[in-house]
């Protein structure tokens, strides 16, 4: 395929993918106005993030056989289409339950676009390729942490929160149309398995387990810094807010970059080696951050860990999603449901793990940080094993 189409490809399924963490940073600066506006209490407008956080997890299990079944672009019509629906209901709510039970139905069809969008890649490429397609989705992708958060509150001083969602719903519509111009059907022409048989046999192949956890807790060690960060860095470093913003976009901007050098080199080089060098890497930075982390606080060494930290995932993810994907073709829409399913669970958990182990040091936020790439670099070493054992048992 020509470099032009590729990037065809990547635009339009990353514009597709960036509508979930657009629906969750964009509004982010929007909750205290809500809390006010709609008289409602503090853990009321948190529970507006907890229901779209569900219907991600929820949904994907979902839309997954669905995607199997019916094809990938009807899916995906339909999930653009709730969640379209959801972000409109989310502009209009007059009470904080109303505008909680909209989000659910936002993340509901927005969870199906990050399910068929593996189950794409996977239909069109495998291995190296598609670990190349996901690199470059990021890049699309990627912009949506960095600039939402902005976005989001010029809208708020524009006029409303309301704002924010109507946004949403005209981007929903615009990527619902490209889909349906551009999109052809890739997951056709197969007769599914049954549901059951589906999941067993997924769940069975060690490969697809392990690359799955690997890109789980590689995930949630993002997570524990986004959770942990604006405490050590506004709290216990006193970085001022407008500071760690774009301390925060800093960082995504580096995940992108190293997403995009792991698109170089997978020209040359395996996709599992360049997995296993990043979960190296991440566990390494890590460990580093921890002993950092136990002595006295120093912004600059703990800012450029932390940076060094998180681009360095950027060769992970997409490598070890291509991996355990690589042999799930028959099922392809399923195991991304188990994979995104199984990898925002672990991420809550590392999240709340920050929350709890809290002692007022930015040590609980590194202890998460170094475990899960540990994990995830063990999870990386039993995929390798698993791949080498299956050739020397294949004939010759």
């Amino acid at each position: 395929m020509e470099q032009g189409e590729r990037r065809k490809w990547a635009l339009l399924l990353g514009a597709l993918t960036s509508l979930g963490p657009l629906a969750i940073d964009a509004y982010l600066p929007a909750l205290p106005t809500i809390e006010r506006e709609l008289g409602s209490s503090p853990g009321a407008v948190q529970l507006t993030l907890s229901a779209y956080f569900l219907g991600l997890a929820s949904g994907q299990l979902l839309w997954g056989p669905i995607a199997d079944r019916r094809g990938r672009r009807n899916p995906l019509l339909m999930g653009l289409a709730l969640y379209a629906t959801g972000s409109l209901l989310c502009a209009i709510a007059p009470r904080v339950e109303v505008l909680i039970a909209a989000r659910g139905i936002q993340a509901l069809g927005g969870s199906a676009g990050v399910v068929v969008v593996r189950a794409v890649v996977r239909d069109r490429w495998a291995g190296r390729q598609a670990a190349q397609m996901m690199s470059l989705i990021v890049l699309v992708m990627g912009a949506a942490p960095i600039l939402a958060p902005t976005l989001g509150g010029a809208l708020l001083g524009l006029g409303s929160w309301r704002l924010i969602f109507v946004l949403l719903f005209v981007a929903a519509l615009l990527v619902l149309l490209a889909i349906h111009r551009f999109l052809p059907e890739t997951g056709g022409g197969r007769t599914p398995e049954r549901l059951l048989d589906a999941a067993r046999h997924a769940i069975q192949d060690r490969r697809f387990v392990a690359y799955s956890l690997a890109a789980g807790f590689s995930q949630a060690g993002m997570f524990a810094y986004i959770a942990g960060s604006p405490f050590v860095f506004i709290e216990i470093l006193g970085l001022d807010p407008s500071v760690f913003a774009i301390l925060f976009g800093v960082n995504a901007t580096g995940y992108i970059a190293c997403s995009q050098l792991n698109a170089f080199l997978l020209r040359t080089r395996d996709h599992t080696t360049v997995a296993l060098a990043g979960t190296v890497a991440t566990t390494t930075i890590g460990s580093a951050l921890l002993w950092i982390t136990a002595g006295a606080a120093a912004l600059i060494p703990i800012a450029a860990l932390v940076l060094a930290y998180v681009a360095s995932i950027g060769f992970v993810n997409a490598n070890s999603t291509a991996a355990a994907l690589e042999d799930q073709q028959e099922r392809a829409g399923l195991a991304s449901a188990l994979m995104g399913s199984a990898q925002f669970t672990i991420a809550s958990v590392a999240s709340a793990l920050v929350g709890a182990l809290a002692d007022g040091t930015s040590r609980p936020m590194a202890i998460v940080m170094v475990g899960c790439a540990a994990v995830a670099l063990a999870c990386v070493l039993v995929g390798r094993t698993t791949v080498a054992h299956s050739a020397e048992a294949r004939p010759a």
